[in-house]
């Protein structure tokens, strides 16, 4: 577990270590076209695709899987679990330890959980890690047009715009442009507990 256990902010969610069932349980989200409809589609192969690890994975090959992407300095894959210790969604930082800087993800995978502010209240504790545990002076996200509930929620919590990419991201044969938003540490330490009164 990590940092802020103690807030309350509802819903009450935690961070934890990725585990082997969890990329299992990634895999079995993505299957389903909902959810995989608001990430990032699927490959010309009709494969879901994911950031951070191929999805193609057979239970043989998970626990290697998991080894490298334990290795990864550069990338940090958490898990989120609800107050009823059942796994959620995950969330990445990809780091540039030069610049003091992550890239964020973030994916509710139980979609009957979604529009109850779940991604909002993760999303804070994984600033917190980023910010607080890390040290970094900036996250940032890239996200597609089309995931307009996701740029709705990063900019309740106050990231700000810093450009459009054009054509960016393709999904399902399709490309689509999308937006980079960025917040720094002390932006967030200003913001965090108005963060917490009035968005969660």
């Amino acid at each position: 577990m990590f940092l802020s256990e103690g807030d309350d902010m509802k819903p009450d969610i935690s961070l934890k270590e990725l585990m082997p069932l969890d990329m299992t349980q990634v895999k079995t989200w993505l299957s389903d076209i909902e959810v995989n409809e608001m990430w990032y589609g699927c490959d010309d192969d009709g494969v879901p695709l994911h950031i951070g690890y191929d999805l193609t994975f057979n239970d043989d090959e998970c626990e290697s899987l998991y080894e490298t992407i334990q290795s990864d300095k550069n990338r940090k894959i958490l898990s989120i679990y609800n107050e009823n210790d059942a796994h959620v969604g995950e969330s990445q930082l990809v780091y540039e330890w030069p610049l003091l800087e992550a890239q964020l993800f973030l994916l509710i995978g139980e979609k009957n959980l979604w529009h109850h502010h779940l991604g909002t209240a993760a999303l804070v504790k994984v600033l917190d890690y980023a910010f607080y545990e890390n040290n970094l002076h900036r996250v940032w996200v890239d996200v597609p047009e089309y995931n307009v509930n996701a740029l709705q929620m990063v900019d309740h919590l106050g990231f700000v715009m810093e450009g459009h990419f054009r054509g960016a991201h393709r999904k399902n044969g399709s490309w689509y442009d999308s937006s980079a938003l960025g917040l720094l540490n002390d932006e967030y330490a200003r913001r965090r507990n108005r963060i917490i009164e009035t968005v969660l």
